[in-house]
């Protein structure tokens, strides 16, 4: 048996492919995968919103299971530290990185397979994913992903050209992930209306966005921060995707 689902040249070119092609026509395709494949991919399931072209952001709905969300939390929480920032004060979360023993996992695996189709990057030029929890007044100050590194750049994997933040609990008041360069509107942040577009926290959303333009460069206004939690616990999934092989 096998599951049919249409899409369109459209979104394949401006949600799945990272050089964000541009079609002229929204001609349909017919896409063809297997009952394992399209059960890993949640096909019927995940549901892309865009929310900017430049900087590129685009929140997945129903990137996960209530499980994997769970999953990711019970190994993570006896093993958290205290997360690393260049500014002692610009980061306040508790976090550990998944080990390869972690990352042997078969439902780690499908995570990380889903997140290579819809980045369109391959699994291996992933870095860990990383689990964080921001509790009560935590938050994560404005800044870029990508790394002013250059020898570091080279030994790892080059730049990172994308991220997905993969929210794995709700229940809980601010911690928006906060994009100020991205629309001309207002958003609210930790109930706060701040110019730009922001991604509310709801479990097993996730928010892919680009690090490097289109041009192969560095991209300025993908600058964002994790906002305040006033009220419960955050947690996330982060993977950060990088230029070549991860090593």
């Amino acid at each position: 048996m096998h599951y049919f689902s249409k899409v369109t040249h459209r979104l394949i070119s401006k949600i799945l492919a990272p050089v964000w092609l541009v079609l002229q026509t929204a001609t349909t395709v017919l896409v063809v995968v297997n009952d394992d494949e399209a059960k890993m991919l949640r096909i019927g399931f995940v549901k892309p919103e865009i929310i900017s072209w430049a900087p590129r952001i685009i929140v997945l709905h129903n990137f996960l299971t209530s499980e994997e969300c769970d999953y990711f939390i019970a190994i993570a929480r006896p093993r958290l530290q205290p997360s690393k920032a260049i500014k002692s004060d610009q980061r306040t979360s508790f976090g550990m990185s998944l080990s390869k023993e972690d990352s042997k996992n078969p439902m780690v695996q499908a995570i990380e397979k889903r997140i290579s189709v819809f980045s369109q990057v391959p699994v291996e030029n992933g870095e860990p994913i990383q689990v964080l929890r921001y509790e009560k007044n935590q938050y994560f100050r404005l800044h870029h992903d990508y790394l002013p590194d250059t020898f570091n750049l080279k030994q790892t994997g080059g730049q990172r050209i994308a991220t997905m933040v993969m929210y794995l609990s709700d229940q809980l008041k601010g911690g928006e992930t906060y994009f100020p360069m991205a629309g001309t509107g207002k958003c609210s942040c930790a109930g706060k209306m701040l110019k730009g577009s922001s991604v509310k926290p709801i479990k097993g959303d996730a928010v892919l966005f680009w690090n490097m333009g289109p041009d192969g460069k560095e991209d300025p206004n993908s600058i964002h921060a994790g906002y305040d939690v006033l009220l419960g616990e955050k947690w996330s999934a982060t993977k950060w995707m990088r230029q070549n092989k991860y090593s």
